[in-house]
């Protein structure tokens, strides 16, 4: 009974441990650079704009929960506006792309933790999680699941957040990585995200598309003058229509963005059409999603 016991309580260790394997998840490790401080085994955009003395990632005080957390700041530089980017695993700094992430097996629900953001521009950062497996017989390497979220508005205090993964394979992974940006192409100057106590939650057992990532549109700045941002996110890739219309049911501006899947940033614009209430409708795979606009 008492080896019975042991092993037991060894495979609950295991369980436990297997889920708590995002590298330094809660930033409370530190190395110093000399002129900086960068995450353990996080590649950052330091290693570039510390020749300028511009650090877009910094080690913030206290964290949520612990000692510290990740600042993630787009900052400008001589050549312009540099995005304030993280990666678990190594970082391209040239085109800002991961080369490499951590080893992963498991196949969990969701990507979670704890963040606040703002953008001063129009150009919102986002977050991805990406489980892949290497294939021999193409030499690539396979998606198994990702959870991407873009981020939308602000959050000004400690909040807790939580993205779905969507699988598209019944395979087990074998790595992992996360993507952070606190700007999207268009970087603006202090755009900044700050994240801490990442995690992933829950299991999933084969291909299984979480409700909760489907029909989500998310719309500003709403009331809205020159041009509207869509945030969407979309589960089943398909050719998607937009369009924006009178309340009376007449298109008044339209675009074609081609096949999308899971999150993605669209943008309408609504320069010279008269104040009013709209609706901006979203058309993709026998689908409608629906929401209501105010142009000023």
């Amino acid at each position: 009974m008492k080896k019975l016991t042991l092993a037991l309580f060894a495979l609950i260790l295991f369980a436990t441990t297997s889920m708590a394997q995002i590298p330094n998840n809660g930033f409370e490790n530190w190395t110093n650079m000399g002129t900086y401080n960068n995450p353990d085994q996080w590649g950052t955009m330091n290693n570039l704009s510390a020749l300028g003395s511009i650090f877009t990632a910094e080690k913030g005080t206290p964290g949520s929960p612990g000692s510290s957390y990740l600042k993630l700041t787009s900052k400008t530089t001589p050549l312009g506006v540099l995005n304030g980017i993280a990666v678990s695993g190594k970082l391209d700094t040239i085109n800002m792309k991961p080369i490499s992430g951590f080893a992963y097996n498991q196949r969990p629900q969701n990507f979670t933790g704890k963040w606040q953001h703002m953008i001063f521009g129009s150009s919102q950062g986002a977050m991805t999680a990406t489980l892949t497996k290497w294939n021999p017989g193409t030499s690539s390497r396979d998606t198994v699941a990702i959870a991407d979220r873009i981020l939308s508005g602000m959050v000004m205090s400690w909040a807790t957040f939580t993205t779905p993964f969507v699988y598209h394979s019944g395979e087990f992974p074998d790595s992992c990585i996360i993507f952070l940006r606190a700007s999207g192409p268009t970087p603006t100057n202090l755009d900044y995200l700050y994240v801490d106590d990442l995690s992933f939650t829950g299991t999933v057992a084969g291909i299984e598309h979480n409700a909760s990532s489907a029909n989500e549109i998310s719309i500003f700045p709403n009331p809205a003058k020159d041009k509207i941002i869509l945030d969407l996110n979309i589960v089943s890739s398909s050719p998607t229509i937009i369009h924006l219309t009178d309340m009376n049911g007449k298109v008044v501006v339209s675009k074609n963005a081609g096949i999308l899947y899971g999150s993605t940033q669209q943008i309408l614009n609504i320069s010279g059409l008269s104040a009013g209430n709209y609706l901006v409708k979203v058309i993709y795979d026998n689908k409608e999603l629906t929401q209501k606009v105010i142009i000023q």
